[in-house]
C-alpha cells in the first residue's frame, strides 16, 4: 500500500481533484481488476478506450483515477488529468513498486533480430557466473526457480514493475530484458533506469506498426537517448544505423563486430552443424551453436560480460557449453541421417541469414527444401522479399500457412510469390495446411538431406480468425521421427 501523491509523483499534471493523501492498495488500467482502494489508470489502446471503463472502475472500488479525457461526476473520487496516461503509467508503477531497477542492474536488448537469443544467453552465463540474475523475454519469465509465461516481447509497465519488484526481493542482481520497438513507442520501459543497453541491428520490420522505416528506426533511437551517463550502451559495429543509434546517447559507448574494427571483434574459424570455432578477440573456443548471426550474438554476450566485470576467459568457458534457443535454428538430425532445421525467422534478413548459414555448411550434393509462410494482416511489402529470398536460396519450396490471422493463406502465398522468374517456378510447392507441408517435407528427406522449416520457432500455436490454434513445427517433427 502507498499514499498516492507519492505514487504521483513525477508524471505530467494538468490538474488535480480531490485528496492525494489516499492509501491506493493497487494500481490498475483494467477496470475488471480494481478492487477497493485502487487507483485506475485510463490508457488509450488501439481497439479500446479505458476511459470508457472509469465509471466501471468507480464501481468496482476505485478511490482515484488518472485520466486524460474525461468529464468527472463523483466529487468522492480524486481525479487526476495528465496529457499521457501511458507514461503516467510507468512513473506511478515505478514508483508504486518502490522503483526496482534503480536497485537492480537492468540490462535492455533491443533490435530486430537476436534480443531473445541474447537475453537467453546472458541470463544463463551470469548465473553460471555466480551472479543472481532474471529474465523477461519473449519467451517467458525467469528468475530463481520461477518461471512465468509471458505473452509480449516487452509486457506492460506494470508487469515490468512487479516483477523486477520481486527479483530485488529475492536479491537478484541482473535483470536482462528484451526491448521491442512497441514496448518504447508504448512507453512501457519509460522511468526505468537501465544499467546497460544493446544494439544487434535494424531491419525492416514491424512497418504495419510504425509505417515506415524511418520512423520503426527512430523510436529504436529513442531507447539509447534516454541512457543515463552512468550506464552502457553496447552497439554492433556492422550495422549501418548502430552509429545513429547513440548519435544523442549520454552513456559510455562499447561497439562488437565481426566485420568491421570495434572494441570486441569475432571471426568464424570453423562451422558445421555441430558447431563453430570462434576466435573472440585473441582467444578461440568451441560453441555448439551455427551460423554469422550467432557469431554476433555471442559477441553482444560477451560484450555484456565484460562491462559487468567478468574475466573474458570465464566468460568463453561458459559459453562454450552454452546451447541454443528454442526454436532458433534448432537442428535434429534425422534416423536416416538428415538435417531438420526448425527457426523462428519471419523478416528478410533473418531469412538471409538462416539461408546463408546452411549455404556455408552444405555441400551441395544433398537436396536443400525450405517450408515457409508469412504472417497474416502484418507487412505485406515484405513478402514478396522472403518469396525471392528463399527461392535463390534452396533447391525446393513449400509455401504454407504461418499466422494468417485475418487472412486467407493463399493470398498471402500469392504475394510472396509476385514477381517469380519462370527459372524458380519449378521450386515450388503449395500445400496449405502447414502440417502437411511439414510431413511432406519430412517424407522426402533422405541421407544428408537439408529441411529448414522456418517463421514460427519457439511458438506453440497458429493464430487463425483470433484463435490461438495449438501448433508446434518442432513437435511435429519430432512425433515424426520418434
Amino acid at each position: 500500500m502507498k499514499i498516492l501523491k507519492d505514487i504521483i509523483y513525477g508524471i505530467d499534471l494538468e490538474s488535480i481533484k480531490g485528496d492525494t493523501g489516499l492509501i491506493i492498495k493497487s494500481i490498475e488500467f483494467d477496470s475488471r481488476k480494481v478492487v477497493k482502494g485502487s487507483l485506475f489508470i485510463a490508457i488509450k489502446g488501439d481497439n479500446k478506450d479505458g476511459h470508457e471503463f472509469i465509471d466501471k472502475a468507480i464501481e468496482n472500488g476505485a478511490c482515484a483515477v488518472v485520466y486524460s479525457d474525461y468529464i468527472f461526476k463523483d466529487e468522492r473520487i480524486t481525479f487526476i488529468k495528465t496529457p499521457n496516461t501511458r507514461k503516467s503509467l510507468s512513473i506511478i508503477a515505478s514508483n508504486f513498486y518502490e522503483n526496482p531497477s534503480k536497485k537492480i542492474k537492468l540490462v535492455g536488448i533491443t533490435g530486430t533480430n537476436g534480443k531473445t537469443t541474447i537475453a537467453t544467453i546472458l541470463h544463463n552465463l551470469f548465473n553460471k557466473a555466480g551472479l543472481k540474475s532474471g529474465l523477461i523475454s519473449t519467451i517467458n519469465i525467469q528468475y530463481n526457480s520461477i518461471e512465468i509465461e509471458n505473452h509480449h516481447t516487452t509486457p506492460d509497465s506494470k508487469k515490468i514493475n512487479q516483477i523486477l519488484y520481486r527479483m530485488v526481493e529475492s536479491e537478484i542482481e541482473f535483470c536482462f530484458i528484451e526491448v521491442s520497438s512497441h514496448g518504447i513507442d508504448q512507453d512501457r520501459i519509460n522511468g526505468l533506469k537501465f544499467y546497460c543497453g544493446v544494439f544487434t541491428n535494424i531491419t525492416r520490420d514491424h512497418l504495419d506498426y510504425h509505417k515506415s522505416f524511418a520512423s520503426y528506426r527512430n523510436v529504436k533511437k529513442k531507447f539509447f537517448d534516454n541512457l543515463t551517463r552512468e550506464s552502457f550502451a553496447i552497439i554492433n559495429a556492422d550495422d549501418k544505423n548502430s552509429k545513429f543509434m547513440v548519435q544523442n546517447c549520454l552513456s559510455k559507448i562499447k561497439t562488437f563486430g565481426i566485420n568491421n574494427f570495434a572494441d570486441n571483434n569475432a571471426k568464424i574459424l570453423e562451422i558445421g552443424f555441430s558447431g563453430m570455432l570462434l576466435k573472440i578477440n585473441e582467444n578461440e573456443f568451441w560453441t555448439p551453436l551455427v551460423g554469422k548471426f550467432n557469431a554476433s550474438n555471442l559477441l553482444a554476450v560477451f560484450s555484456v560480460a565484460n562491462v559487468a566485470g567478468l574475466k573474458s576467459i570465464e566468460t568463453l568457458k561458459i559459453l562454450s557449453q552454452t546451447k541454443g534457443i528454442s526454436g532458433r535454428f534448432e537442428i535434429l538430425k534425422t534416423p536416416n541421417n538428415a538435417y531438420v532445421i526448425v527457426d523462428y525467422a519471419h523478416t528478410p534478413d533473418s531469412l538471409e541469414n538462416v539461408l546463408e548459414t546452411i549455404s556455408q555448411i552444405r555441400t551441395k550434393n544433398e537436396l536443400f527444401t525450405t517450408i515457409i509462410g508469412c504472417g497474416g494482416n502484418r507487412d505485406l511489402g515484405k513478402r514478396s522479399k522472403m518469396g525471392q529470398i528463399v527461392l535463390n536460396g534452396c533447391d525446393k519450396v513449400i509455401f504454407t500457412s504461418d499466422n494468417p490471422r485475418y487472412e486467407k493463406p493463399e493470398k498471402i502465398i500469392d504475394d510472396m510469390l509476385l514477381g517469380i522468374d519462370s527459372e524458380n517456378i519449378k521450386k515450388i510447392s503449395k500445400i496449405i495446411n502447414r502440417e502437411e507441408a511439414i510431413k511432406k517435407g519430412c517424407a522426402q528427406l533422405n541421407s544428408g538431406d537439408i529441411l529448414l522449416v522456418v517463421g514460427k520457432g519457439h511458438e506453440t500455436y497458429q493464430e487463425i480468425k483470433g484463435e490461438k490454434i495449438p501448433f508446434n513445427d518442432l513437435k511435429i517433427v519430432k512425433d515424426l521421427f520418434s
